[in-house]
């Protein structure tokens, strides 16, 4: 076959309008965005219910972490790999699995009796979240022709904003009214909607190089290094960066990467070919990921605390608050796939990382009663910022990798997401704590306030790090009054610090935006589908 016969076929193939559903690509999107969708619904919609099942079944505070941590380790731990196994198997047939086992496992997560039957679930669930989302990109990537593969992925980033936008909300209506086992319930639904789309929809697409081997020990490596770098990075502010259980923590994890490196350098099929970082563009958009989600998911993480403990705002109204960050992302990202479409990734990135910094300095001069309209402000830039990165930085990693290694690139996307934000909870709390240290005795004694017993002031600096006031019980208004307004300017000062370091990591990233480019493999699979 001639060149030009191959050009005049796919020119054909082209013109010819798409029949029946499967492999439809706006249908594709439909469908893995259904299943996404209860993922990042989950990621946000449990830690409000998290009171109600520490009262339920009686668990403790450790517990109750628990609950959170499984989930997120399971779902680190997996990804790399989850990818993998769509690159060998098809994406089609893993996502249909992972939504499958996530609807499954939440059912039973509800229907719980012990806090350990819960935590193993929520173990499950995250294997199942790192086996779809993977598996949803890999899709994308297989099914959209090259030219709409960033409105695809802006639509998709919608998805994510909605749901995290969500989930707040709507778990604080189904606690309040229903009960916690509704918030694994829902779902149940959503997937068996994900499923029944999936099997009529999706199409498998199977690059002719696909892998045909499995790297064991290349799983069994970045498994426990990812486990244990995500594990020091949770415990951290528990632990301190100096104790010996976080520095053993860290010591394993990159002796792990370090013999995965070199077993990747000499496998025949690796489980993540290294050479994909011989890509400038795909390691600069890996890194600008981390380095966003450390800026964003970091400084999030305070702007919880800051709405119900300083402004005593409930679960619903601090959901209800964010919504201009979580609104304008989900307005944004189809605009921000449109534009790089247009003008190639690297300017809507600078600029959305530029907007991120101009956003995190902004909020690190908030105060104990900044009104509505002044957060609601730097909450839309934040969001406005966030929303080309969402989209382009994710185009420029899948984008950059052959097609055979597209759900590889999509775990490694999703993988320096999770390392991201942990590293950003992780430093950004430190930066809180040191601060809340420093400042707190001060502000206290100027106060005029009694002393703390030195048995309680670890305690009290704990409680103050989070924006609560440490306020005894039979304390005198007045007394009560003083302790609250020390320890919220003692909290919102750790939080400025905090944003002012999240502002300069997002210019940091903003620098490394420049090194990006349109995917160099971002053509479609082979009978991509006609738009």
């Amino acid at each position: 076959m001639t060149p030009q016969t191959t050009v005049a076929d796919a020119a054909a193939r082209e013109l010819v309008p798409r029949k029946g559903l499967r492999g439809h690509p706006w249908l594709t999107l439909v469908s893995v965005a259904i299943g996404v969708m209860m993922v990042a619904l989950d990621g946000t919609i449990v830690a409000i219910a998290n009171p109600a099942i520490q009262k339920d079944l009686g668990a403790s505070l450790a517990d109750v972490q628990w609950i959170t941590n499984a989930y997120l380790l399971a779902l680190a731990v997996a990804l790399i790999t989850a990818g993998k196994l769509g690159d060998r198997f098809g994406h089609r047939l893993i996502f249909l699995i992972g939504t499958t086992g996530f609807a499954l496992s939440s059912g039973l997560i509800a229907l719980s009796g012990s806090v350990s039957a819960v935590v193993g679930f929520r173990v499950l669930q995250g294997l199942c979240g790192a086996l779809l989302m993977p598996a949803a990109l890999g899709l994308l990537r297989a099914t959209f022709p090259a030219e709409k593969l960033n409105m695809a992925i802006g639509l998709w980033g919608m998805v994510i904003g909605a749901s995290t936008a969500g989930g707040p909300i709507v778990g604080g209506l189904l606690v309040e009214h229903v009960n916690w086992q509704s918030v694994f319930f829902i779902n149940v639904p959503v997937g068996v909607l994900a499923l029944v789309l999936g099997v009529v929809i999706l199409k498998d697409h199977r690059a002719e190089n696909a892998p045909r081997s499995f790297d064991i020990l290349g799983i069994l490596l970045l498994s426990a290094a990812m486990f244990c770098l995500i594990w020091a990075l949770i415990k951290v502010n528990a632990w301190s960066w100096g104790d010996s259980r976080t520095l053993v923590f860290l010591a394993v994890a990159a002796v792990c990467f370090a013999g995965f490196a070199v077993w990747q350098y000499f496998f025949r099929e690796p489980l993540l070919p290294l050479r994909l970082f011989r890509s400038v563009p795909l390691s600069a958009g890996t890194v600008l990921m981390l380095l966003m989600a450390f800026a964003f998911m970091g400084g999030v993480f305070f702007v919880t605390f800051y709405l119900q403990n300083v402004h005593g705002m409930s679960p619903v109204d601090s959901g209800l608050h964010l919504l201009p960050l979580t609104g304008m992302m989900i307005v944004a990202a189809p605009a921000a796939g449109a534009a790089i479409t247009r003008v190639g990734p690297r300017i809507p990135l600078v600029a959305g990382m530029l907007c991120t910094a101009a956003a995190c300095f902004g909020m690190s001069t908030l105060e104990p009663g900044t009104g509505t309209v002044r957060m609601s402000v730097w909450f839309a830039l934040l969001g406005l910022g966030l929303s080309p990165v969402m989209v382009g930085a994710t185009d420029v990693i899948v984008g950059n990798a052959p097609l055979e290694h597209a759900g590889v690139a999509g775990g490694l996307q999703q993988a320096a997401m999770q390392v991201g934000g942990s590293l950003g909870t992780a430093v950004l709390g430190a930066v809180v704590a040191s601060r809340v240290d420093h400042l707190l005795p001060e502000n206290w004694s100027a106060a005029g306030l009694p002393p703390v017993p030195p048995d309680k002031a670890a305690q009290v600096s704990d409680l103050v790090a989070f924006g609560v006031a440490p306020v005894p019980p039979g304390t005198p208004p007045d007394v009560a009054g003083r302790i609250a307004g020390v320890a919220h300017d003692t909290f919102v000062s750790g939080m400025n610090t905090a944003f002012s370091v999240a502002g300069w990591v997002a210019l940091g990233a903003a620098v490394v935006a420049l090194l990006t480019k349109r995917g160099a493999n971002a053509g479609a699979a082979p009978g991509a589908g006609h738009i």
